[in-house]
């Protein structure tokens, strides 16, 4: 049985009494992972892997703060925010310790919970992440985010969500992640992205102690080889995986590979 199986979706108040939206699947006994989505996403970026892992991996994918179906705050939307969102569902789902995955902007929180609270992240797997929060890409994004109505165009959400894929996608699923990245408030678009750009945890990534892979589309759109080669040069004992013909959403585009990817992590007996 494969663990797509017994998808299931929750609510819970996390200690900040925000309360999140979120899907659970897998065996209550497994192997905890966490996901963290990207921007301006939601759980259902995973959609495609979770029906692809195995059943012994106990997987939680909620929507963070202000995007999906979870509570929207006026305020909080710091990187350090969402960590700490992070770390507060494993509380209150009962988890002590857990393997991250973060895609995108999910990355860089799962990047702070590492740095923050190394004791709770048995293992990190980055997905489409950068050395730094900002380039010449996301400069460029937010000088378009500047000027956008609300409500967000449909037109601007469909554009920015196709231009991180590579790969063509299923219909029905590229109009389910439009649909999914406009439940995201007007003003939180560039609000969230700003925060991005202030986040600066460059001179903290050596204190990372997890066992880290990245996992790279070498047609990434939005963060370049070069940044993941940084990446590994201030933490030298990350591991660098790179998927050919692969944008900058692996577990949009090759859902297959990066389950596997998943499941050998998994199964690696190395400890943090």
């Amino acid at each position: 049985m494969s663990a797509g199986e017994n998808l299931v979706f929750s609510r819970v108040r996390i200690a900040t009494g925000l309360e999140l939206h979120y899907a659970e699947q897998g065996d209550p006994k497994g192997t905890p992972v966490l996901f963290l989505h990207g921007w301006p996403d939601s759980w259902f970026t995973f959609s495609r892997v979770l029906p692809l892992l195995a059943h012994d991996v106990h997987a939680f994918v909620p929507d963070q703060r202000g995007f999906g179906d979870s509570q929207r705050p006026d305020s909080g939307y710091a990187i350090e925010d969402f960590a700490a969102d992070a770390v507060a569902f494993l509380d209150a789902v009962g988890i002590d310790r857990a393997t991250l995955v973060g895609h995108s902007f999910g990355s860089f929180v799962a990047r702070r919970v590492a740095i923050a609270k190394p004791e709770r992240v048995a293992k990190l797997m980055l997905i489409g992440t950068g050395f730094a929060s900002s380039n010449p890409v996301i400069g460029a994004l937010t000088a378009d985010l500047s000027n956008l109505p609300d409500p967000i165009p449909l037109a601007f959400a469909r554009d920015f969500q196709a231009g991180t894929a590579y790969l063509p996608l299923p219909g029905a699923f590229f109009e389910r992640i439009v649909a999914e990245s406009l439940k995201l408030p007007a003003r939180l678009w560039p609000l969230m992205i700003e925060k991005l750009i202030a986040y600066d945890d460059e001179p903290e990534l050596r204190r990372i102690s997890a066992p880290t892979l990245l996992l790279w589309g070498e047609r990434d759109a939005l963060f370049s080889r070069r940044e993941q080669e940084r990446f590994a040069a201030a933490k030298p004992d990350a591991r660098l995986m790179v998927l050919p013909e692969t944008g900058h959403c692996p577990n949009w585009e090759r859902p297959a590979e990066v389950a596997a990817v998943i499941d050998a992590l998994m199964r690696e007996n190395v400890r943090a």
